[in-house]
C-alpha cells in the first residue's frame, strides 16, 4: 500500500498506509470511543470539517450497506484507524470502507498508533491536522507553519444544511424539523410515529416555520459551534411559546443560547456511544449517544427559565434542559442513537406527548 502520513499542528508525524482518495485534507481532529457503528459515524454531519479517529482497532469488518447511512454525502474530511477490513463478511455488505471513500473522495490512513493519538488528544485537546496525499513527499515543518495560522471554518451548518424545504409525509402529529445537519435517524424516529414532517433549512425564519402550522418543532443536531448560527438563535426566539419544541444535541445549544445561556468549548469533546447520563428527575443512567465539541456553561442557567435535567455521569457537564414555563426540553445526546444504545428513545414518545397535551389545553 502507499505510504501517507497525518501532520497535527504540533508537530506530531503519524506514518501510516493509504487508502480511499489519493487526495489530501485538512481538518480539527478528533476521536471516537464506538466499538461499532462506523458507518453511521462516517457518514454523521455534526462531523463536518474533521478528520475522525476510531479508537476501535479494526475497522470496516462488516462492509459498507445502504441502510445505515446518517446521510448521503459524508462531510468529514478524513479517517484514521489502526487497521482497515479489506474482505468485510456480512450479509448486508454491498462493498468495503475502502471503496467508499474513494467513490467519495474522502481520504484515510490506517497502521496509526491511534491509541497515543488519542491520549494526545485528551492531554492536549482537539488539534488541526492534514492528511497527506498518497505517496507525497512532505515539508512537515510547512504543513505545520500553515496548520498553526489556519482559522476553523465557521460555516459548517451552511454546508450540511438542506438547501431547500421538503416533506416526509405521515397522518399524525405535523412537525417542522429544523435541519442544521439532521442525521436521517431523527427523521426515522418520527416517521416512526406517523409524525406528518417538514425539513426546513437552518436559516428559515420563525414566520417561515409557524407557516407550515406545526404541532411540535425538531431543533436537528449538527456540527461546529452554536455561537456561529446567530441567525438559529434568532429564529428559536421567535419559537419558544408559540408550540412544543424538541432539541437535539446543537439544537439543544442553540435553544439554551436563545433562552439566555452561554456555551464553551470542550477539552475534547463527547464523541461515541457509551457516554452515561443520568436523569435527575428519576435518579436512572442511561448510556448514551454523543458527538459534539461544546456544551453548555451550567452556572450561565441561573439567569434563565431552563432547568437542568440530565447531566454526564463522567465530567458532570449539562446533558438536557427543560423550559420552566412553555412545553420545550432538550438533550446534548442522541436519542434516535445511530450508532449506539438506544436507551433514551422513549424522549421522542415524550415529545409525542408533550404535542398531544399542548393540543388537548388549546381545545379547551
Amino acid at each position: 500500500m502507499t505510504t501517507r502520513q497525518l501532520i497535527l499542528e504540533n508537530g506530531e508525524v503519524f506514518t501510516g498506509q493509504a487508502f480511499g482518495s489519493d487526495n489530501a485534507s485538512d481538518g480539527e481532529v478528533v476521536f471516537t470511543t464506538g466499538m461499532t457503528g462506523y458507518q453511521e459515524t462516517l457518514s454523521d454531519p455534526s462531523f463536518c470539517g474533521q478528520i475522525v479517529t476510531m479508537t476501535y482497532p479494526l475497522i470496516g469488518n462488516y462492509g459498507m450497506n445502504r441502510d445505515d447511512f446518517e446521510t448521503i454525502n459524508p462531510a468529514i474530511k478524513g479517517f484514521v484507524v489502526r487497521e482497515i477490513a479489506k474482505t468485510p463478511s456480512n450479509f448486508r455488505s454491498q462493498g468495503t470502507v475502502d471503496e467508499f471513500f474513494k467513490a467519495k473522495g474522502i481520504p484515510g490512513i490506517e497502521g496509526v498508533d491511534t491509541r497515543k493519538l488519542t491520549r494526545m488528544i485528551r492531554t492536549e485537546g482537539s488539534v488541526k491536522g492534514y492528511i497527506s496525499a498518497a505517496g507525497e513527499e512532505v515539508n512537515v515543518e510547512e504543513v505545520v507553519a500553515r496548520l498553526q495560522a489556519t482559522v476553523l471554518p465557521t460555516n459548517q451548518v451552511e454546508q450540511v444544511s438542506t438547501k431547500s424545504a421538503y416533506p416526509s409525509p405521515g397522518r399524525g402529529k405535523k412537525v417542522v424539523l429544523i435541519d442544521f445537519g439532521m442525521k436521517h435517524g431523527i427523521l426515522r424516529e418520527l416517521n416512526k410515529r406517523d409524525c406528518d414532517v417538514v425539513v426546513v433549512p437552518y436559516n428559515a425564519t420563525a414566520q417561515e416555520v409557524l407557516a407550515y402550522s406545526p404541532d411540535g418543532i425538531m431543533l436537528s443536531n449538527g456540527p461546529g459551534d452554536p455561537k456561529d448560527v446567530p441567525e438559529a438563535i434568532e429564529t428559536i426566539k421567535g419559537l419558544v411559546g408559540q408550540v412544543p419544541i424538541f432539541g437535539i444535541c446543537l439544537g439543544h445549544q442553540l435553544f439554551a443560547l436563545a433562552s439566555g445561556a452561554d456555551s464553551f468549548k470542550l477539552k475534547f469533546g463527547h464523541r461515541g456511544a457509551n457516554h452515561p447520563v443520568k436523569d435527575l428527575a428519576t435518579g436512572r443512567t442511561e448510556i448514551t449517544s454523543q458527538n459534539h465539541g461544546y456544551a453548555i456553561d451550567p452556572d450561565s442557567l441561573a439567569k434563565t427559565d431552563l432547568e437542568i435535567t440530565h447531566i454526564a455521569l463522567n465530567d458532570g457537564t449539562v446533558e438536557g434542559v427543560r423550559h420552566k414555563i412553555h412545553p420545550v426540553f432538550t438533550v446534548q445526546y442522541h436519542p434516535e442513537a445511530s450508532p449506539g444504545p438506544e436507551d433514551p428513545n422513549h424522549l421522542f414518545d415524550e415529545f409525542i406527548e408533550l404535542m398531544n397535551v399542548h393540543a388537548g389545553k388549546e381545545q379547551k
